[in-house]
Order: C-alpha cells, then sequence, then structure tokens
C-alpha cells in the first residue's frame, strides 16, 4: 500500500485542526471557570505574564487557535499554513523552557487538562504538530480535500497519527487517573515510603547519591502533589549541603528534581522552583 504525499498532508491537516480546536476550547473553558485563586499559575500561558493578564492570555490563544484552525479548513492561503508553523515552533521552544526553568508548572495546552508537569513527551508533541504544519504548508491542502472522501490509505495515515499523538500525551493518563481516584494530584494519598521507592528508582537519584552522607532522609514533607526529601550531603567541591529532592506523586514514571543546597546558595541540575513549606 503506497500513500501519496496529500494523502498525508490531509491526514495531518485533520489531525492539526482536531489538536487546536481541542486546544483553544479547553483553554477558553479553563479561563471562564472560577479556579481557585493562583490556579493559572500552574499551567505554561500563566506563568509568563503577570497574574492579572493570565486569563486574557488564555482567551488570546484560544482565540488564535480557532482562527488558524479555520485558516487552514476554509482556505489555501499560506497565512494561516506558516502561522501554524510558527505556532507550534514556539510552543516547542516555551515548553522546553518551562521544563527547564519551572518544572513544577504544566504545559496548559489542554487547559486545567494539563497541569502535570511539562515532559518530554509534551514537548515531542509539539515538535510533532510542527513537523504537521510543516507538510501541510508544503502541500496546500484544505477541507474540500478532507471531504472528497475517506480513503483506506487516509484512515490508516490517520489512524497512526492519532497513536502516535495519544502516546505523546500526557493528558490521557492522567486523565485515566482522575476517572480512577476521582480525587485531584494534590488529594491523592501517597505513602512516604511508596514515594521513597519512586525517588530511589530515578536517575537524579543515581546521579546524585554520591553526594549523600547518609541513606537515609533528614526530613520530609509533601506539598500539593509533590514530596520533599532532604539529605545531609556534599556539594559538588565537598563542601557540607543539603540535597533535597521533591517527587511528582501522579504517573507510572513521575518526574523528580533536585536542589544542592549549601547555605548560601542553591544550585539547581534541573531548575527546581517549586514552593515549599513544611
Amino acid at each position: 500500500m503506497t500513500v501519496e504525499v496529500a494523502t498525508l498532508a490531509t491526514a495531518a491537516l485533520v489531525l492539526l485542526v482536531a489538536l487546536l480546536l481541542l486546544g483553544g476550547t479547553a483553554k477558553l473553558a479553563t479561563a471562564g471557570t472560577d479556579t481557585a485563586p493562583g490556579g493559572l499559575s500552574r499551567l505554561g500561558p500563566g506563568v509568563l505574564v503577570p497574574e492579572r493578564w493570565r486569563k486574557h492570555v488564555l482567551i488570546f490563544c484560544s482565540v488564535g487557535e480557532a482562527v488558524l484552525a479555520a485558516g487552514l479548513v476554509f482556505t489555501r492561503h499560506p497565512l494561516p499554513r506558516w502561522g501554524t508553523i510558527a505556532f507550534f515552533s514556539v510552543a516547542t521552544y516555551v515548553l522546553w523552557e518551562l521544563r527547564r526553568r519551572r518544572p513544577d508548572v504544566g504545559c496548559g495546552c489542554f487547559g486545567e487538562a494539563s497541569s502535570s508537569p511539562v515532559g518530554l513527551r509534551s514537548i515531542g508533541r509539539a515538535l510533532v504538530l510542527t513537523g504537521f504544519a510543516v507538510v501541510v504548508a508544503l502541500v496546500p491542502v484544505s477541507g474540500v480535500d478532507v471531504m472528497a472522501g475517506l480513503t483506506w490509505n487516509l484512515a490508516a495515515v490517520l489512524g497512526a497519527g492519532v497513536v502516535l499523538l495519544t502516546l505523546l500525551s500526557p493528558e490521557v493518563e492522567e486523565g485515566i487517573a482522575r476517572v480512577r481516584y476521582r480525587t485531584p494530584c494534590e488529594q491523592r494519598p501517597m505513602s512516604a515510603n511508596r514515594a521513597l521507592s519512586l525517588l530511589r528508582g530515578s536517575a537524579e537519584w543515581r546521579s546524585h547519591k554520591a553526594l549523600l552522607a547518609s541513606a537515609e532522609p533528614a526530613d520530609t514533607w509533601r506539598e500539593l502533589c509533590w514530596r520533599f526529601f532532604v539529605y545531609p550531603g556534599y556539594t559538588a567541591l565537598g563542601a557540607q549541603a543539603e540535597v533535597v529532592f521533591a517527587v511528582y506523586l501522579s504517573g507510572r514514571r513521575p518526574p523528580v528534581r533536585v536542589a544542592v543546597v549549601d547555605g548560601t546558595s542553591t544550585t539547581l541540575r534541573e531548575s527546581m522552583d517549586v514552593s515549599a513549606t513544611r
């Protein structure tokens, strides 16, 4: 079975429009609900602007996504196509920066549903969607081509694209967890021993284990969806320090962040700007 370039572009168009509309609708719904104080500060767009502009930014993003989707469906004009490339390219860069600088916040790609910390899957999804946008720009198909009829080739490519995007969407796993537990992550019970087991199975633990002066934590506490562990240890230069690990309490392979605090400064291997009150 051979797949024509036009078929690939048509499938990419369908997936782009679907994701743009879903993302825009979810952002609009999140902006329109009465979230808890500071709730929007947990989402990617809210981190980048002052608090009084956060709701407006979500609304602006949702309207922009709707405009891009309409342009892809109803026209073959290059403006919405290159605009879509720019949108997902910027999104990829922003997600990478969020993961590096603010690993405690979600991407906000689908509003409140995307509140879990930004990971490589979210970044990979944005990168894949950028590639889809490039294909649609180079082969300018429109809604007319979609309405021409669903062929077996198109159905197969669409199915493969849906599977790929599903695998790259942490929101699916988080949604299943919410349905299963019916409680938000910050209220979901998890023992300190279970969180400690997840920590000791992580790459961050293995890479910092040599800095620890004790195998047992000196202190531990929980803040919302994070469990913190403090170990006595040393800096890379041998000075006494505290090694602080933060384990996210959701998902099969949750993010783990680490900071080495020597009393005068904080060295972050992965930026860990996570609020922690005892």
